[in-house]
């Protein structure tokens, strides 16, 4: 389950996310969509914050665009994988950069009610304990604060999984949360008012190799704990090659991805 903190080990995820922190925008396609696809849920929030955390920001192409979108806010980016925040640094210019705090959601450096909104895309699917990171994050919230986030679906990369299946049983696609769950996560957490979305998107690739390439460009092929990690035979790989290849469509394989968005205040 993605919900228990034995699932992920975080220390793992803190070495994938360094070691991709060169390769991530080059495969980080997918990324950059959800992102700009969650901060335009923001168009309607009247709210003008003035700190905001970005929570798993990565290398930064969600805090750019907030810097844009918020001219007079302070823009706090945090992350796990200090090698990532390095390339945060860049974001901004010589007048305005935003700030950088190396840490765990779980664990945020922050005073109670400090801050007025809270944006994570594509990180909370890391936490390894959802409503252990939701109450971090409405402990450092305001009263009225907001928490806008994005998160990925059971439905992500059902394909790989699949075709995973077939060859053994050692689980080589993280679990995800139901939407429905991760909703039920908010309340018991005492956010107010949650909205929740979800959508479908889809890539496509010639080749399942190149789908696993990706995937490990952008640090995301990390296990969760007590899966085997070892070196993958020829023979295991084509296993999976061919199983895959009951998806193709149209002369290339899909790779679908369940992003789920969630919107939440904290009461006043």
């Amino acid at each position: 389950m993605i919900n228990s903190p034995s699932a992920i080990n975080k220390q793992w995820v803190k070495r994938a996310f360094n070691r991709a922190a060169k390769t991530y925008d080059d495969a980080a396609v997918l990324q950059r969509e959800v992102c700009s696809r969650l901060l335009e849920h923001l168009d309607p929030v009247k709210m003008q914050p003035e700190v905001i955390l970005d929570v798993g920001a990565g290398t930064g192409f969600g805090v750019g665009l907030l810097l844009k979108r918020y001219k007079k806010a302070s823009i706090t980016a945090v992350d796990l994988a200090p090698e990532m925040l390095k390339m945060v640094a860049k974001q901004g210019g010589w007048l305005r950069k935003p700030k950088c705090i190396c840490a765990d959601a779980d664990h945020l450096p922050l005073a109670d009610d400090s801050v007025d909104m809270i944006v994570s895309s594509l990180m909370l699917q890391w936490s390894g304990d959802l409503e252990r990171t939701f109450r971090e994050f409405k402990r450092v919230l305001k009263p009225g604060g907001l928490l806008m986030f994005a998160t990925f679906g059971p439905d992500t990369l059902m394909e790989l999984r699949n075709s995973w299946a077939k060859v053994d049983a050692d689980g080589h696609v993280n679990q995800f949360a139901d939407m429905h769950d991760v909703g039920d996560a908010l309340l018991r957490c005492q956010f107010a008012d949650p909205v929740m979305d979800r959508e479908m998107l889809t890539l496509t690739y010639n080749k399942v190799t190149d789908l696993m390439r990706d995937l490990k460009s952008i640090g995301a092929n990390t296990p969760s704990r007590g899966r085997r990690r070892g070196l993958m035979t020829a023979n295991v790989l084509s296993a999976v090659e061919r199983a895959y290849e009951q998806y193709r469509q149209n002369d290339v394989l899909p790779a679908s991805y369940e992003i789920v968005y969630g919107q939440a205040w904290v009461p006043e």
